[in-house]
């Protein structure tokens, strides 16, 4: 008995008849008749009623069909399983991260790393709207991403971390005198930004639309580092992560109120999951480690 001798059983049944099997499996109809002949004689019993126009089980034909897809779907599950095997001695995963997060990537990759020693890994920086695309794309397998007021519906996120939005000056601004600045006073004033696609940026163009306004950017980088140090030398109010506000000491922090503004980091993956194995086996360490310290 062959397996090729099942499939096309189970493709003469599903398709109804001989010549639609042919197709399906792409097998010349003598072809797969004499096969199934051969069945009919190691069973030593018709597993087909072949005197009508359409094909249909005998007696022992619907006792045999079940176990025949039983034993095709053994097969295909075991190559399954070496593709899954293959893929994580020989696979490939890359990663997205926004360029300032607090998240302990490099942690989460090394454990990655030393379980599956084969796989190469890459990791790329960009705007959370660059990275949400390229997660489209299937360019990324996950991503560390700042989300907007609405996350993207196709992706799945994993929030890690819910934090303020914060205003920041240096030490010789008139608002380093106060704590804090209500966002309508951040209408006239210079303001240092996140590029429109970001996730900060996008609650700050929100929160300004709905008060009226628009923000008066005079400065934008992608890098949280660098707006700080651009307001640290007195050249505007930077809007930042307020963990960022709050650790350098070049800069005087300040809460936004009325409202308040927060945001989001997430673990993003496409809705689908990762197409490779290895980036279906990193999706599932980053789960079990980062469900931990989101909470």
């Amino acid at each position: 008995m062959e397996l090729r001798q099942l499939e096309y059983f189970v493709a003469v049944v599903e398709a109804g008849g001989f010549t639609r099997a042919a197709e399906r499996v792409r097998v010349a109809q003598p072809g797969i008749s004499a096969q199934i002949r051969k069945l009919e004689r190691e069973f030593g019993q018709p597993l087909l009623d072949r005197s009508a126009r359409v094909v249909r089980l005998t007696e022992a034909g619907e006792a045999v069909l079940p176990h025949a897809r039983a034993a095709l779907g053994a097969v295909e599950d075991a190559r399954l399983a070496v593709d899954e095997l293959v893929g994580l001695v020989r696979g490939h995963v890359a990663v997205g991260a926004v360029t300032s997060h607090a998240v302990d990537l490099p942690s989460l990759l090394a454990a990655f790393h030393d379980a599956h020693p084969g796989v190469e890994m890459t990791l790329v920086e960009g705007s959370s709207d660059v990275l949400v695309e390229r997660l489209r794309a299937g360019t990324l397998d996950a991503a560390i991403v700042s989300l907007g007021p609405n996350p993207p519906a196709d992706l799945d996120t994993l929030v890690v971390a819910d934090e303020a939005i914060a205003a920041a000056v240096g030490h010789g601004h008139p608002l380093a005198a106060r704590s804090s600045v209500r966002l309508a006073e951040l209408g006239g004033l210079p303001l240092i930004s996140l590029p429109p696609g970001t996730g900060i940026r996008s609650h700050l163009d929100a929160a300004c639309a709905a008060a009226g306004f628009t923000p008066a950017v005079a400065f934008e980088a992608g890098d949280p580092v660098l707006l700080a140090q651009l307001a640290a030398r007195g050249l505007g109010v930077a809007i930042l992560p307020d963990s960022l506000a709050r650790s350098r000491p070049d800069l005087h922090p300040l809460a936004i109120t009325s409202p308040a503004l927060g945001g989001r980091l997430a673990f993003a993956w496409r809705a689908t999951g990762p197409g490779s194995p290895a980036g279906r086996a990193l999706l599932a360490l980053a789960r079990r480690a980062l469900e931990v310290v989101g909470g």
